[in-house]
């Protein structure tokens, strides 16, 4: 419970400090975190399977990222969530789309080049 405490509060200090830099982008740090939220026990904690809720927040992000900087700023967004939750599993984050039957321009890591994403 601690662990999800600061990682709500490390998503939010991104949110701050990415704000002004994405204003073309109609989606938040906030939204998308919002998003993927149900995701974090698979992908930090190593619960077995993707749960139905991860996969309907990342289908909603995609359906809601249709403009490159809508996609850039997801992007950016999730990166910025790798980078702070220090136990992510890497592996299943770059899978997670996939598992979800989802498909999203980039890969989901903690070095994505989100300005490269169209």
């Amino acid at each position: 419970m601690a662990g999800l405490m600061k990682l709500a509060c490390l998503i939010f200090a991104c949110m701050i400090v990415a704000g002004p830099i994405t204003s073309n982008a109609a989606l938040s740090c906030g939204t998308v975190s919002g998003y993927v939220a149900p995701c974090i026990g698979y992908l930090a904690q190593n619960a077995p399977a993707v749960p139905t809720a991860c996969c309907s927040g990342v289908t909603s992000l995609n359906n809601m990222a249709r403009t490159t900087p809508d996609r850039q700023q997801a992007c950016r967004c999730l990166v910025g969530a790798a980078n702070a939750l220090p136990t992510i599993n890497v592996a299943r984050a770059a899978g997670l789309p996939k598992a979800c039957g989802v498909n999203i321009p980039y890969k989901i890591s903690k070095t994505t080049n989100c300005n490269s994403v169209k």
